[in-house]
């Protein structure tokens, strides 16, 4: 490593530099687009996040992470959310919005960004807002994975895993050959507590609760895109090309 924690380039591989900056060359000429994901779990977002960031050249920015990141890396901000933490406080918005500030000036967020899992609030969403606006852009596009709740009740409550192997099966997608047994060994297959219909239930009352006000929000702002989630990943996908063109 050479100083200043950057990689020393003389020892990166040739095919591994020449990839990249054939990778930067084709991002060259792609418009910017900054980007948020709203959606409640298993809704699709972790399917489509990855294809999105590939296809235009933008950066994953999962909150939760960052901050973790942040902490690890001992960054001022990252030593000030520590703080809160280790008393039980929640990290609040500045400090977020100020990682997420960071984050963004990284040469691989050049192109701009998705925002997974934030914001939140509305309060969230005015102080992203105004950073964004000191920095001279904005929010360009928020994708609404809408989907009806029975769908994700169906979706999330008839998974069942096999710990051991990590196998998993879906009661009307992919069953097991037996009900309730794992097809290789013959174990008893478990359902996750958070797939549960109980605990989805208040998850998803949770979600509609505190991010209905923030698509409002953005709304007004005329950046929302309504996606069918509950459509074939490769449709929902197809929507969203078109509503970023």
């Amino acid at each position: 490593m050479a100083s200043g924690g950057s990689v020393d380039l003389e020892d990166v591989p040739s095919l591994d530099l020449m990839t990249e900056l054939l990778r930067r060359m084709k991002c060259a000429s792609k418009p910017d687009k900054r980007l948020i994901l709203i959606g409640p779990p298993g809704s699709g977002k972790g399917t489509q996040s990855p294809i999105i960031k590939d296809e235009y050249c933008l950066c994953h920015l999962a909150t939760g992470d960052m901050l973790r990141a942040a902490v690890a890396a001992k960054t001022p901000l990252g030593v000030k959310a520590k703080e809160a933490m280790d008393k039980g406080e929640l990290v609040s918005d500045d400090l977020v919005v100020g990682i997420i500030d960071e984050a963004i000036k990284k040469p691989s967020c050049q192109k701009g960004f998705i925002l997974d899992g934030f914001p939140r609030t509305v309060v969230q969403a005015e102080k992203l807002d105004e950073m964004l606006t000191k920095q001279g852009t904005k929010i360009d596009k928020v994708l609404n994975f809408a989907i009806d709740d029975a769908i994700l009740e169906e979706r999330i409550t008839g998974r069942w895993i096999h710990p051991p192997s990590g196998r998993t099966y879906h009661t009307k997608y992919a069953p097991p050959k037996v009900l309730g047994i794992d097809d290789v060994s013959g174990e008893p297959l478990i359902q996750r507590k958070d797939d549960t219909a109980e605990v989805l239930k208040s998850r998803l009352e949770a979600f509609h609760r505190q991010t209905e006000p923030v698509i409002d929000y953005y709304n007004k702002k005329g950046v929302v895109s309504q996606l069918h989630a509950e459509k074939p990943p490769k449709e929902v996908t197809s929507e969203i090309q078109k509503s970023l063109s």
